[in-house]
């Protein structure tokens, strides 16, 4: 899968649960600074995930992710495994 075509997904994902408009989804927007998910939307986003791909997200390695560009490198990381 491409950097872009998991950057739609997560944008669809972010805009249908979220409700945050797919422009501000970018490689650099931060989770919770730029995007205002909490810890609970944090949750709720690695279960998507966890659904995209098949594979279960380990709690430390969702809790490094800060920005969409990170999202893409555990997506990359569980689709390799």
């Amino acid at each position: 899968m491409k950097d872009e075509q998991i950057l739609n997904y997560l944008q669809d994902i972010l805009r249908e649960n979220f409700e945050i408009d797919g422009a501000r989804v970018t490689l650099d927007a931060h989770l919770y600074n730029d995007l205002d998910l909490d810890s609970i939307d944090a949750v709720d986003l690695a279960i998507k995930l966890q659904e995209m791909t098949g594979k279960r997200i380990k709690p430390d390695e969702f809790k490094g992710i800060r920005t969409i560009g990170d999202v893409i490198g555990v997506v990359h990381h569980l689709l390799a495994t």
